[in-house]
């Protein structure tokens, strides 16, 4: 007898070879206007942007320092990110970093949720840009706990249908269609979500970081939605970042 997640999943999905592998969601006119703009991606601009808010704190070379790092390593560095930051004695993303910074200099930091935190993420995050993500999950004690929890999180059914990350990105169901949208191995080569977030995101016309991203998903499972910067949160993006291990990053990044 089928429980209540799999029938709401057979309700919603249909498989992919009755699309032939083609993602179907995307008109004639859509799929032109993304060629479009993968030549000019519009939250380029946001990254430029991001690149004078942080210059406005010594930019490239006083985030490098604030992190205890040489400017020459900091791309590599990045990449590493979600990372134990010992600074501030815990897992961080790249938005805390950016927060605890703009404290230390002096500077009312930003809320996460900002526009102008995302442009700053994605500027920082495009420093690593070409450089294989390596964060080390195995690094420290820390990271190991965050990476259980995120894990831990990944797969924790819960809201009224009783859904979990893993409900739409398990090997069994990647490939499949919800809402028009193929389910995507998150660290399959081409997809590699952490390597290509913060991304412009047609469907919003806004830029998007990947923690704004599990909001979304929350929100549309029915799942109460995990604050960004929580502990829950930054541990799911390092459990998501882990499976894009290897995966050249590349900002911003260009979304349905």
């Amino acid at each position: 007898m089928k429980t209540l997640v799999s029938i709401t999943l057979s309700a919603a999905l249909l498989t992919s070879a009755l699309v032939a592998g083609e993602q179907f969601a995307m008109s004639d006119k859509d799929r032109a206007m993304y060629a479009e703009l993968l030549e000019a991606n519009p939250a380029d601009i946001n990254v430029a942007s991001g690149e004078e808010l942080l210059s406005y704190m010594g930019g490239d070379a006083s985030l490098a320092k604030f992190l205890g790092v040489s400017e020459d390593d900091l791309p590599k560095y990045i990449a590493g990110f979600p990372r134990y930051v010992k600074k501030l004695d815990m897992v961080a993303g790249l938005d805390q970093v950016v927060q605890a910074m703009m404290a230390e200099n002096g500077h009312k930091p930003l809320p996460l949720k900002s526009g102008n935190m995302f442009d700053i993420v994605a500027y920082v995050k495009s420093i690593a840009n070409d450089e294989p993500i390596n964060i080390d999950v195995n690094a420290n004690p820390q990271m190991k706990a965050a990476y259980a929890l995120g894990k831990e999180v990944f797969e924790t059914k819960r809201g009224r249908r009783g859904l979990s990350c893993l409900s739409c990105h398990s090997p069994d169901i990647i490939g499949s269609v919800l809402r028009t949208q193929p389910l995507p191995e998150l660290g399959a080569s081409g997809n590699a979500a952490a390597a290509t977030w913060p991304a412009y995101r047609m469907t919003k016309s806004s830029l998007r970081t990947l923690q704004r991203r599990f909001q979304g998903c929350m929100n549309n499972a029915l799942l109460a939605v995990i604050p960004l910067g929580s502990p829950e949160m930054v541990a799911l993006e390092v459990y998501v970042t882990d499976k894009s291990k290897g995966a050249q990053i590349a900002i911003p990044g260009l979304k349905r």
